[in-house]
C-alpha cells in the first residue's frame, strides 16, 4: 500500500511518468513510431522547402507539426506558412535542456510505423546546356574559331 502512496505523491510533483523520455526529447514531444516525416536542424535551414515535406503535409492532413523553438521564427516560419496552408495545426517545442539535432517532425498522436522517416536530399546531375549568353558570346567565340581554321 504504501508503494501506491508513494507513486502517487511523485506523480503529484513531477507529474505522469512518461514512456521513452529520450525519445520524446530527441522528437520534440513525440514518438519514433507516430512520425511520418523529420527534418534535421540543418534541412530546415536551407533556403526553400522540402518537396517531401509538402506532399506529407497533402496526405496528412490530421497530422501534428512539431518544429524545434530552439530555432530562430525565420527559418521555421515557411513551413508554419505551408503548414496553414493545408490546414496542419502546429507547436513550437522549446525544451531549454536538450536541443534536439530534429528540427521539425510530422506525426500522429497514434502509431503508424512508417519505416523511413528521414528526408535524404535527392542529387540532380546537372545538364550540359549548349546555349549562348545574352551578348551571344557562344555566336562570337564560334565565328572566331571558324576564321581561324579556314
Amino acid at each position: 500500500m504504501s508503494k501506491e502512496i508513494d507513486d502517487y505523491i511523485q506523480q503529484g510533483i513531477y507529474g505522469d511518468k512518461q514512456t521513452k523520455p529520450d525519445e520524446r526529447r530527441k522528437y520534440l514531444g513525440t514518438l519514433r513510431e507516430r512520425i511520418v516525416i523529420v527534418l534535421t536542424q540543418s534541412q530546415v535551414r536551407e533556403a526553400g522547402i522540402y518537396k517531401q515535406v509538402i506532399d506529407a503535409y497533402k496526405e496528412n492532413r490530421k497530422a501534428h507539426l512539431y518544429l524545434n523553438g530552439n530555432m530562430s521564427y525565420s527559418e521555421l516560419s515557411k513551413y508554419t506558412k505551408a503548414a496553414g496552408d493545408y490546414s496542419i495545426e502546429y507547436t513550437i517545442v522549446t525544451n531549454k535542456e536538450y536541443n534536439s539535432e530534429i528540427g521539425l517532425v510530422l506525426a500522429y498522436d497514434h502509431a503508424i510505423d512508417k519505416e523511413d522517416i528521414y528526408v535524404h536530399k535527392e542529387t540532380v546531375k546537372p545538364k550540359q546546356i549548349k546555349s549562348k549568353d545574352k551578348k551571344g558570346a557562344f555566336t562570337i567565340f564560334s565565328n572566331v574559331f571558324k576564321r581561324g581554321s579556314q
